[in-house]
């Protein structure tokens, strides 16, 4: 029973970016119905697996959901969507606004069946902007935001990507706080409304609230960029046996740290560390002599001495070692479940810890269709309509079986 218990959240989303954030909502306590295509969620398909359609990246993205097939291409499919919306608290889409409005599931169309929805859609650019037809994935939205450019500036040769998918997740998380205002709002009002999040905006405003710099004053100050991130040390320091993150950062910090390793004078000898404001002044130079002084140790030694000292730090892991990590151990963040279909799988908890609604993920990731019987049910139709719908490629299930076989 968690904060959002109660709430029926309509999920049209597929791939990463909406699946993240209606997790969030199912992990919350929502009941987050989730309509896939007959083909499902091309999520389903990457990575290694132990059944079709059941790959990691769509495990860790959908679990507290239910399946429910439908055809939406079909007439009654698309009365079958709006059937779901009439007793919804939220639809959400991440698809382009005109594609919706294709299948006739408009905001206007939508909030005609039910006023009090809120409905979310997560896509490219904004509608004003002529940008506003093109398709977006994660990897255009880091370009247009800079990232790229970052990393060359940073001292890469070539533009890169950030190895993740960053921009889905960061937008993901920017429409659950979208759709959580806008519940709140319609608590006061009563009425819902369209909540709108483009990728590209989202993206920009995020890597620009660091870097725009001088080029936030009129005339600009200098030509942007946060030199700290940008230091071409600013990386994993090698140490006499591997690499630890650290971070000497505050006036304390350097006190203590210069002083545990025998320089105790340098902030008074060397004005380029005597402040903070002289160190962010003389960034690539402070970057670059502890990168000289963190390979006279291990990495061990290392983070037994700033752990000591309270200056932060912690070890650079890897996919397998931050599995075993003794803090996420003790705080239960990774867990070994049994999938119905899949066997022992691991997940990773909500981070999100509440005291008084406790967030518990709702059930682990569907099957394709898994509930489409369930979920036709609690709209109303018995079983001759649900064995109609079958036929006639209006849904799919994840068994063949007539439906009053099916339990």
């Amino acid at each position: 029973m968690g904060p959002l218990s109660g709430l029926k959240v309509v999920d049209l989303t597929a791939v990463l970016m909406g699946p993240y954030a209606t997790q969030f909502l199912g992990d919350f306590g929502a009941d987050v119905v989730k309509v896939e295509p007959p083909s499902g969620d091309l999520v389903r398909s990457i990575g290694p697996g132990r059944s079709p359609g059941m790959g990691p990246i769509f495990l860790n993205a959908n679990r507290s959901k239910r399946s429910i097939g439908i055809n939406l291409k079909t007439a009654q499919g698309r009365e079958l969507l709006l059937d779901l919306c009439r007793t919804a608290d939220a639809l959400v889409y991440n698809v382009r606004p005109a594609a919706m409005a294709r299948l006739g599931l408009s905001y206007e169309e939508v909030s005609a069946a039910n006023p009090r929805i809120i409905y979310a859609g997560l896509y490219g650019y904004g509608q004003e902007g002529r940008y506003a037809k093109r398709p977006a994935y994660d990897d255009l939205i880091q370009g247009g935001a800079t990232l790229p450019h970052l990393f060359m500036l940073s001292g890469s040769s070539e533009p890169r990507y950030v190895p993740a998918a960053i921009a889905d997740r960061i937008v993901g998380l920017t429409a659950l706080s979208g759709i959580l205002a806008a519940l709140i709002e319609r608590e006061r009002s009563g009425r819902g409304q369209r909540v709108d999040v483009p990728m590209f905006e989202t993206m920009v405003g995020f890597i620009l609230g660091d870097h725009l710099g001088g080029l936030t004053f009129d005339p600009p100050l200098d030509g942007g960029g946060y030199p700290r991130q940008l230091a071409r040390d600013r990386r994993p320091f090698r140490t006499a046996d591997g690499y630890v993150c650290a971070l000497v950062y505050t006036d304390d910090h350097w006190r203590r740290f210069v002083e545990a390793i025998g320089q105790p004078d340098l902030m008074k000898t060397d004005p380029r560390f005597a402040t903070f404001r002289a160190r962010m002044d003389h960034v690539a130079h402070v970057y670059g002599w502890l990168t000289d002084v963190f390979q006279t140790r291990t990495s061990a030694e290392w983070i037994a001495l700033l752990d000591e000292l309270d200056v932060p730090v912690m070890a650079m892991h890897s996919f397998e070692s931050v599995l075993e990590d003794p803090h996420l151990a003790e705080v239960g963040f990774f867990r070994r479940v049994d999938h119905p279909s899949e066997g022992e799988i691991v997940t990773m908890a909500n981070p999100v810890r509440m005291s008084a609604s406790p967030v518990q993920p709702q059930r682990l990731a569907p099957r394709l269709g898994e509930h489409t019987i369930e979920v036709l049910r609690e709209l109303g139709a018995d079983d001759d309509k649900i064995r109609g719908l079958l036929d006639g490629g209006i849904v799919t299930a994840e068994q063949s079986a007539p439906p009053d076989q099916r339990g």
